[in-house]
């Protein structure tokens, strides 16, 4: 048998290679890998020496050859292929060992420049795993060092079967597709071109899905022009396995509390904040948070947005979660919520604002995809259309359910006073069904409130059963037909009203 080495990492390559040697298989190999080999003391044949020719154009040009491919490509079983190989002086190649170009670790770097991401584009590299992948019945290829343990035994005893070769060609293939990916993201510009792959690479694999009888994993995103954050940066500190649906959770929480600076702290049922609050004292946003709906916190997820000190822990302490996510936990606050039974503590950064980040959403057939759904303080420039100006305290409100409202499934309802939110309507629709909701569970502390809607209201009912219960201001996009007439009950009631010019469905 004769094998190929030819690994950008080169973890467990020289204990690899040794045991193929052992076995009394021939090595050949290129430049660096090759040196690396030789350093181990591992006798390993140049790829010169199989082709006849010099490597060129700075080892651009080293294993394209019919020496080289027309060994690893030739059917075994087709006796004419094997005629034309020895008519030509070529022997077969048996196993080809390749990881790629570290393009991505290169193009990453905020110093790269153009020359060198194209020099760190491997060319023979995928030629030859492609080469091998599509001729697997015959030849062996490995591309993911993890393997090598695995298949070594295995050639000892000379049983690699079908189904074992067949898996290692669909990892080739994928590592190639992920390779490819990676240039593709690097050299485009486009939002939304003609042609579009992703690169997903398997995280953890999980219990189950949304219902104990999906099957469900979590995969990372791999993007060079965006950096790795949030839930890809997830580390689980203590409890049981993190579910499918405490990744929803935690992924609708970072998405909630990107919009706020201040300490800020989401309780998280289902997708929606069933609790919200600001404050200088975590601890206190956490009271605040929690006062929106304690019946619906119970079993949900506290998610926040600054580190979660002692006394934040000694609130949270009091009440049964699922899962806290926070960016950090002072030493004294962890012990305390680790100690908790089927408590998960959950450590993520906050996610990073990017305008440019592509939204992806499965429908039956195909994907749809938009640009994310980004608050910036810039695009908050509210403008008052009603005779009376909103106070102050109103404002600051105002601000602070508009940020909600866009964390909150459509048709989106919220009622804020003090930064907290009190209640909350979610995916009705009918969007006064979602006002109905969210005075229901705010009851009493309606009284002085603010209202923040994420789309527009069609009629002035909405807003009617808002002025009823006790709103005093009221931020919308704007943009119905029946503005005038809704402003029109606005100054009849003397409340506040602003539009924004921009919307937050969230479907």
């Amino acid at each position: 048998m004769r094998a190929i080495l030819s690994v950008s990492n080169k973890t467990g390559i020289a204990d690899f290679a040794r045991g193929l040697q052992e076995s009394d298989i021939e090595l050949f190999s290129t430049g660096g890998t090759k040196k690396s080999l030789e350093e181990s003391g591992i006798k390993v044949h140049s790829i010169s020496e199989l082709t006849g020719f010099p490597e060129i154009l700075d080892g651009r040009v080293k294993t394209l050859h019919p020496a080289v491919h027309g060994g690893i490509l030739a059917r075994r079983d087709l006796p004419q292929h094997l005629a034309e190989l020895a008519q030509n002086g070529i022997k077969t190649i048996d196993m080809v060992v390749i990881n790629l170009y570290p393009f991505v670790e290169t193009v990453t770097r905020s110093d790269v420049t153009l020359n060198e991401a194209l020099e760190n584009i491997d060319i023979g590299g995928p030629s030859m795993i492609r080469s091998a992948a599509k001729n697997f019945p015959s030849v062996l290829v490995i591309v993911d060092p993890k393997d090598y343990n695995q298949i070594l035994p295995k050639l000892r005893q000379g049983d690699v079967d079908l189904e074992e070769r067949k898996m290692l060609a669909f990892k080739a293939f994928q590592h190639v597709a992920m390779y490819d990916t990676a240039i593709a993201q690097y050299l485009g510009d486009e939002a939304f071109p003609e042609e579009m792959t992703l690169a997903l690479k398997k995280e953890s694999s999980l219990r189950y899905g949304e219902n104990p009888h999906q099957q469900a994993a979590f995969y990372v995103e791999r993007n060079v022009k965006q950096p790795q954050s949030g839930l890809a940066s997830l580390t689980q500190l203590s409890g049981p396995e993190i579910s499918f649906n405490n990744f929803f959770d935690f992924d609708a929480a970072l998405a909630a509390l990107s919009n706020f600076t201040t300490p800020t702290v989401a309780i998280m049922k289902h997708g929606n904040s069933c609790g919200l609050a600001s404050h200088a004292s975590l601890a206190e946003a956490y009271s605040r948070a929690l006062a929106g709906d304690p019946v619906a916190a119970f079993g949900g997820v506290v998610a926040s947005n600054h580190i979660i000190d002692l006394a934040t822990a000694q609130e949270i302490d009091k009440t049964h979660y699922d899962a806290i996510v926070a960016p950090d936990y002072e030493r004294q606050a962890l012990d305390l919520l680790a100690s908790k039974k089927g408590l998960r503590l959950v450590k993520a950064p906050m996610p990073e604002l990017n305008e440019n980040r592509l939204e992806f959403r499965y429908v039956e057939g195909g994907f749809l995809l938009q640009t994310a759904d980004i608050l910036t303080n810039a695009e908050f420039q509210p403008r008052i259309v009603t005779k009376r100006q909103p106070t102050d305290a109103e404002m600051a409100d105002l601000a602070f359910a508009w940020k909600a409202v866009k964390g909150i499934k459509s048709n989106a309802i919220v009622i804020a006073k003090d930064e907290a939110l009190l209640g909350m309507g979610a995916g009705q629709p009918s969007r006064v069904v979602s006002v109905e909701l969210a005075l229901k569970r705010a009851g009493e502390r309606a009284e002085g409130s603010v209202l923040a809607s994420d789309a527009f209201f069609p009629f002035p009912d909405g807003p009617e059963l808002a002025i009823r219960a006790g709103v005093t201001a009221i931020i919308q996009p704007g943009g119905s037909i029946r503005d005038e007439e809704i402003v029109d009950v606005a100054n009849k009631h003397n409340i506040a009203m602003a539009f924004t010019g921009i919307r937050h469905l969230r479907h």
